[in-house]
């Protein structure tokens, strides 16, 4: 297994969890718990190959399906709908920022393999962090997080960017993909923790 996979599978996982999480706040039946998990976990990826021009991965491969099938019946022995609610929230942060930083060195890395140039590695990198989370919100009639939180589409944006610039100097290797997932992972949770946020509009009043 390589570096890439093991990211891969971390961040299928994480959003799985995050899915499974965001189901079970908006009291979903078991159906819709799986529906969300599997936007969460597979729809970034799906944007991303569309993008591109490729069969979505998940159309070819079962691992990502069996990653998150396996997730479901993990969480669900568990009992992790049963947690407090301050409990719940960290789970979900957590699952979030892992699968945010996994899946935006994921992206980065089909647009450095199909030597895209800066834009378009940031923009692959994006999509397949975020995507399916937007469509996770969007289903459940949430605004999105990416609109809302904290450094969260940032954080892609900075991953992609890095990848690109390393990939360009050949520094891109098992020890600089781990360095890169931990640096998004710490910069995710930091800006929540200190509330770092990039600057808002506020409506002007009368």
């Amino acid at each position: 297994m390589t570096t890439t996979d093991f990211i891969q599978i971390i961040g299928t996982a994480a959003f799985a969890v995050s899915g499974y999480l965001v189901g079970y706040s908006k009291r979903l039946d078991v159906l819709g718990v799986v529906i969300t998990a599997l936007l969460t976990a597979v729809g970034g990826g799906m944007m991303r190959d569309a993008l591109v021009g490729h069969v979505p991965q998940v159309f070819r491969h079962t691992d990502a399906l069996i990653v998150v099938f396996a997730t479901l019946v993990i969480a669900w022995l568990l009992h992790v709908q049963r947690y407090r609610r301050t409990q719940l929230a960290a789970a979900f942060l957590i699952a979030d920022a892992i699968g945010l930083a996994a899946f935006s060195i994921t992206g980065a890395q089909i647009g450095i393999s199909l030597q895209l140039n800066l834009f378009g590695v940031i923009v692959l990198a994006f999509v397949t962090a975020v995507g399916g989370g937007i469509a996770r919100d969007i289903l459940v009639n949430d605004v999105p997080i990416i609109l809302r939180a904290d450094l969260y589409g940032s954080v892609a944006i900075f991953i992609g960017g890095l990848m690109y610039f390393l990939a360009q100097l050949g520094w891109i290797n098992a020890f600089t993909l781990h360095l890169l997932f931990a640096a998004g992972l710490v910069l995710r949770l930091a800006a929540y923790r200190f509330h770092w946020q990039l600057p808002g509009f506020q409506p002007r009043r009368k």
